[in-house]
């Protein structure tokens, strides 16, 4: 995608727009009061507002009901957080309901339709702490989800009782729970080696959850992962204008990291002026920890400590994406510190660069990810570079970083995933990735991070022009 040179705006500017309209904005006459606000207010606009609305939930819900067909479901969302931090909703529990709040339970009826949140009882002294939290108290909670019956927290083994007299089976969602930073294949392996672990070996929440409804209700337990990864393969227009704009927040971060970029700087200053970048854009944390990888780190592919000074004439390799409304994105780069590409450094991006170009070709409806994945990589090997290869080219992407779906999917409008092609020559510590977000639409596909350039001399300029970083350092280029 061509991009406009008015893109390239200083950050600078772009902040003091912002401050400028915000100025504005508060000479206005505020808004009424909202008790609401700090439980639902979404960053950048500070609106209540519950997840990507009622209706775009309760079609979730109704749709999971109608693959379900018979049964009873139930999900239960995260309890409070034993850290001092953020409560971040998991992400199955946030899909259906919206709920971004605590100690919360969604029971349906699969054949009736009977919809009832359970919720935990008014504690003014929580709330005295931590600012509002979602209750049974709480009078808005019906009309903003869309939940009609809302009911305390010690009630739900009750209701339970009561339900399963007339059901055999309770579908539960059996993945590790997800929440920011979350993807299901980090977290499932961390769970395996919780429950082999000889000094530990406690069961997945998941696990308990199944076995004590089964033993306290005899239900039969059925999981309803697979019907979940189904609906959440095709995105909705709600759910695709979320990951816009995850995608254009982290486009921002990546420009400001490149033209930060300079030989003495460590890795962890790229990572901080982006993390200030996707919040000012109306970010809510990382999708995954930023992958910053300069010189012999270049070449590892999860390389998370940024602990490591840059140095001049080495490559960077810088994979990083925040996370809005609960969606995510993953945007790749890679540039020299100075700017200056050495000839190997050409050959070997050149060569991703083509091959990617190869993939976002072959994206369309009707073929596989395998599809895009062999378009990529005939590219890389018709240029030698088989043995630099070190992964797959395609990953899906939505809630999770890597999302859950059926790889063998064909795709359909509505589709995202990524396009990534790498080499690494870990005998010249240059490690090269070029990684965007795109979207299957009827004729081919749309790339959503687009925004950031990827061809040399854009990034080579980006490199030489002042950054943030270099305004707040005092530094000249």
């Amino acid at each position: 995608m061509s991009t406009s040179p008015r893109l390239w705006i200083p950050l600078l500017l772009l902040c003091g727009t912002a401050r400028s309209q915000q100025a504005e904005s508060q000479q206005a006459a505020p808004p009424p009061l909202d008790v609401r606000a700090s439980a639902l207010s979404r960053p950048g606009d500070g609106s209540p507002v519950c997840g990507l609305g009622k209706a775009f939930h309760a079609g979730r819900r109704a749709a999971l009901r109608a693959k379900l067909a018979k049964g009873l479901f139930l999900a239960r969302g995260l309890p409070d957080t034993r850290d001092y931090v953020n409560f971040r909703q998991d992400k199955t529990f946030w899909y259906l309901t919206g709920i971004e709040s605590p100690d919360a339970t969604l029971l349906m009826d699969a054949e009736t339709g009977l919809e009832l949140l359970f919720l935990p009882a008014p504690d003014a002294q929580q709330e005295m702490y931590d600012g509002e939290r979602w209750d049974s108290g709480d009078a808005w909670v019906p009309e903003l989800t869309g939940l009609p019956t809302v009911k305390d927290n010690a009630e739900l083994l009750t209701v339970l009782a009561e339900l399963a007299k007339d059901h055999e089976v309770i579908h539960v969602p059996m993945d590790p729970v997800i929440s920011l930073s979350g993807a299901g294949d980090r977290a499932s392996r961390a769970d395996v080696r919780q429950i082999r672990d000889p000094l530990d070996g406690r069961p997945t929440r998941e696990q308990r959850l199944a076995d004590e409804l089964a033993k306290r209700f005899h239900l039969r337990v059925e999981s309803c992962s697979n019907p979940l990864y189904e609906l959440r393969l095709v995105k909705t227009p709600e759910e695709l204008a979320a990951l816009r704009r995850a995608a254009h927040a982290g486009a921002l971060a990546m420009v400001e990291a490149m033209r930060s970029t300079r030989p003495g700087l460590g890795e962890w200053d790229l990572r901080a002026v982006m993390d200030m970048v996707h919040r000012r854009a109306g970010g809510d944390g990382p999708a995954y920890d930023a992958i910053i990888g300069s010189g012999p780190n270049s070449v590892s592919l999860h390389y998370w400590l940024d602990n490591r000074v840059m140095r001049p004439g080495e490559m960077i390799c810088l994979d990083y994406g925040p996370e809005v409304d609960h969606y995510t994105t993953d945007i790749t780069r890679s540039w020299p510190t100075d700017g200056v590409w050495t000839p190997r450094m050409v050959e070997l991006h050149d060569a991703v660069l083509a091959a990617q170009a190869a993939g976002i070709a072959a994206a369309k409806p009707g073929v596989s990810l395998a599809d895009v994945e062999q378009a990529c990589n005939a590219v890389l090997a018709e240029r030698g570079f088989e043995k630099l290869i070190r992964h797959g080219n395609c990953h899906w992407v939505g809630l999770e970083v890597h999302d859950t779906a059926d790889y063998g999917s064909v795709l359909r409008p509505g589709c995202v995933f990524t396009i990534e092609p790498g080499l690494y020559d870990a005998e010249q510590h240059i490690g090269i990735r070029v990684e965007d977000v795109v979207v299957i639409t009827p004729e081919g596909c749309e790339v959503i991070t687009g925004l950031v350039p990827k061809d040399r001399a854009s990034i080579s300029a980006l490199v030489a022009a002042p950054g943030v970083l270099d305004l707040m350092d005092g530094a000249a280029r």
